[in-house]
């Protein structure tokens, strides 16, 4: 057993989906003809002429992600209508045969130079379902086709930290399923973007399971080989099989890496979980939609969810027929950056003393409080249960403790948080899992202490930040 729960601890991500679970929280721009037809999914029969987005102004794309406090931007370049939102050569139906920009533009690349003025990231989402190219369902010929546009993203718009695959599969206008070559497109990703992690049907970062934003408890990113398929995930659709999808990928499985599921397992692997919803209730913009666009405490919640409880957040921002993110979600982004940015301003315990019930030689409690991801406390090899005591110095008033786990593991699987009250301790909150992070929200409590017990951990707990914040309230 020990061997096993040590092999488990020292599991560990690549340096591409670290760069993904350190950023956090960042943006879906679904934005397409779909815009301008009012539809959700595009036939791929539309006519270019319909896209003309003639306020379109990428930097405000990007205003709008750096005001909520996004650190990247994923573009829709070419949804399952067909419709590309750069000149490819491969196919009309593209923004050359538009009247925006004169036939001229290119909105990949205008959104992928903004998010380098902004100083944000940029990736891009590839629909492999195409219903306006005739060679779809001719499998060979339309994954030469799928590999030829996959080039072009990969080299035309400087560096990518995504490419973000959905799966959505039809039948083509031969009456056959096309069958993805998905090594052939993995492939070519890591020749071209090495650096870029393959999203959701990939092997670098996986679906949480729903698009209402649902959050696990307890989202593990160790988890057993099976969860990382290398084939298509299905979208539900009419061309999908929706009992096959629901048993697969919207399973309502909270638990998908704690011990008693990972005992037996041949092979554990790295495979963070993101999760991803909409703003307003549709993907693409519908003028309907105006008045609907998420409450900031569903956005918050939200947010606390994926965030602080080791996941990634990406959330969907649909341009209007203008280009323009629209006012009522600029204002809500703008609310949610603010909230996010006062209640996390001030770690109060920056100055705190903190105290281990044992540390490893070289790995001291203070780690905890330095602000380096890079250095952590553990104690000895093989010591499981451990307490921690932070003295402020003087009683003061908080509601929310984030913990870190060392970056390159998970090991943490149940914790306790208390505080000193009249003498006595009492309870603030439990929990299971840490990882990246872990937020703890709660009614404000006054204390001169906190103490984290770490229950259940594997091998040895390595705890790389111990964080304490009062916030300014929702």
């Amino acid at each position: 057993m020990h061997n096993f729960i040590e092999y488990a601890a020292n599991i560990k991500p690549s340096e591409r989906q670290l760069a993904v679970q350190e950023m956090e929280f960042y943006a879906f721009f679904h934005f397409t003809i779909n815009t301008f037809t009012d539809m959700e999914w595009g036939t791929g029969k539309e006519d270019p002429a319909w896209f003309n987005p003639e306020q379109l102004d990428a930097d405000q794309w990007v205003e709008a992600c750096i005001s909520a406090g996004m650190r990247g931007l994923i573009l829709t370049c070419k949804h399952h209508d067909g419709f590309c939102l750069w000149p490819s050569r491969y196919t009309e139906h593209t923004v050359r045969n538009s009247p925006w920009r004169s036939g001229l533009g290119d909105v990949v690349k205008e959104v992928a130079d903004a998010c380098r003025r902004g100083g944000i990231k940029f990736g891009i989402y590839l629909s492999p379902w195409d219903r306006h190219e005739p060679s779809y369902g001719d499998s060979a010929r339309y994954n030469q086709f799928f590999l030829n546009q996959l080039r072009e993203l990969l080299t035309g718009y400087g560096d990518l930290f995504c490419v973000w695959f959905d799966g959505a599969c039809g039948e083509g206008p031969n009456g056959k399923r096309q069958e993805y070559d998905w090594e052939a497109y993995y492939s070519l990703i890591r020749e071209l973007q090495p650096n870029a992690a393959i999203s959701v049907c990939g092997p670098d970062i996986r679906w949480c399971g729903n698009e209402a934003g649902h959050c696990r408890e307890s989202e593990w990113s160790v988890v057993p080989s099976s969860l990382r398929q290398n084939e298509a995930i299905q979208e539900k659709s009419q061309q999908a099989d929706d009992r096959e999808f629901a048993r697969r990928y919207e399973s309502d499985e909270e638990d998908l890496g704690s011990r008693d599921v990972i005992q037996g397992e041949q092979e554990l692997v790295w495979y963070p979980a993101e999760v991803n919803t909409s703003i307003r209730p549709g993907w693409f913009y519908h003028a309907s939609e105006d008045g609907k666009v998420r409450s900031l405490k569903e956005l918050l919640h939200i947010y606390y969810g994926s965030v602080g409880g080791n996941a990634t957040f990406l959330l969907n921002i649909p341009p209007d027929t203008r280009g323009l993110v629209h006012e009522h979600d600029m204002q809500r982004l703008r609310e949610l950056g603010d909230a996010i940015r006062n209640t996390f301003r001030t770690n109060l315990a920056a100055d705190a003393h903190i105290t281990a019930s044992e540390s490893k030689q070289g790995w001291d409690a203070r780690h905890m409080l330095d602000g380096s991801r890079d250095t952590y406390w553990s104690p000895e090899d093989g010591t499981e249960y451990a307490v921690i005591e932070l003295d402020f110095g003087r009683e003061i008033d908080f509601d929310h403790i984030v913990l870190a786990e060392y970056r390159y593991g998970q090991r943490i699987e149940r914790f306790e948080l208390e505080y000193i009250a009249n003498g006595t301790w009492h309870p603030i909150q439990s929990g299971t899992v840490v990882g990246h992070k872990r937020i703890c929200r709660f009614s404000a409590v006054r204390s001169q202490y906190i103490r984290l017990t770490i229950m259940e951990s594997r091998w040895c707990p390595r705890l790389s930040s111990f964080e304490v914040y009062r916030g300014a309230g929702d």
